[in-house]
């Protein structure tokens, strides 16, 4: 995600300092303006805001808290928001190690895609003090045209999960249904276009439904990746004692996705397990 937001606050005239664990990923970012880092510290030491987006809760402690992450170098006057998708308990204990030395960490979790990303229309859910989402949501509007401010510390990754579940359970009742209607004779694409052109659409829908046709090479997010959020979900659900049947249900398809070995590929592979299921190709 990097890749498609430093390009955004590069063109609004930012000057970004960007770290990465594997040096090579950021080649080319540093060619088109943005400058090198050695830590996270040293990210921190010479930035007014700090922005991380990494894969789990671990990666974000280890950014965040370790002798030199974001918590070593950022001022008093810095902001820190992870964007990553987390636990809310572990966003919450890491904002508190920062309150704990004056600093301001940000739960600023963001809801879209390269592709919602690129067009401008990715949304941003802010928790923690309302003082610091003020001080940082000119900056997130660069990145896109969205921005709630959520509540207290924890809470936009609350939602930010909720709305991973809705997203993982909408796109696998979107593969069912297909499968549905090309079991019943209607032709898969003509399905898929009647799909986008109903009621039911969203955007998600809109640019994820076509990989049913057509799947692509390298996956917006493959079914591991995707299945991190929809475990996550699942296990804050339990926490809470909230029922939560349909992300359990689409969990269950996205396992058979692992058993069928194709997992690497982008989740709305999900269809290709309905079709087996009946009988398809």
């Amino acid at each position: 995600m990097g890749q498609v937001i430093i390009p955004r606050l590069l063109a609004a005239g930012h000057h970004v300092t960007g770290w990465n664990r594997t040096q090579s990923k950021a080649e080319q970012l540093v060619d088109q303006g943005m400058a090198w880092a050695d830590s996270p510290q040293e990210v921190a030491a010479t930035s007014d805001l700090v922005f991380s987006m990494v894969t789990d809760a671990a990666a974000v402690k280890a950014i965040a808290l370790s002798d030199d992450g974001v918590i070593a170098g950022l001022s008093s006057r810095g902001v820190y928001l992870d964007m990553s998708t987390i636990d809310p308990l572990v966003s919450r204990g890491t904002a508190t190690a920062f309150a704990e030395r004056g600093l301001t960490m940000l739960d600023a979790p963001l809801s879209g895609s390269p592709v919602t990303i690129r067009q401008g229309s990715a949304s941003t859910m802010v928790g923690g003090s309302r003082a610091g989402y003020d001080k940082v949501e000119p900056v997130l509007y660069d990145i896109g045209s969205k921005v709630s401010y959520i509540g207290p510390s924890g809470t936009a990754v609350q939602m930010k999960v909720a709305i991973n579940l809705t997203l993982i359970v909408e796109m696998v009742v979107f593969c069912e249904s297909v499968a549905l209607a090309e079991a019943g004779g209607v032709d898969r694409a003509v399905a898929v276009d009647a799909m986008l052109k109903s009621v039911v659409a969203s955007p998600v829908m809109g640019y994820r439904g076509p990989f049913i046709l057509d799947m692509p090479e390298k996956p917006l997010a493959d079914v591991t990746l995707q299945q991190k959020d929809m475990v996550l979900a699942l296990e804050v659900a339990r926490r809470q004692g909230s029922p939560a049947p349909l992300g359990a249900v689409a969990n269950e398809l996205l396992n058979a996705c692992r058993g069928l070995g194709i997992d690497h590929r982008d989740f709305v592979t999900v269809f290709d397990v309905y079709n087996m299921l009946s009988g398809g190709r």
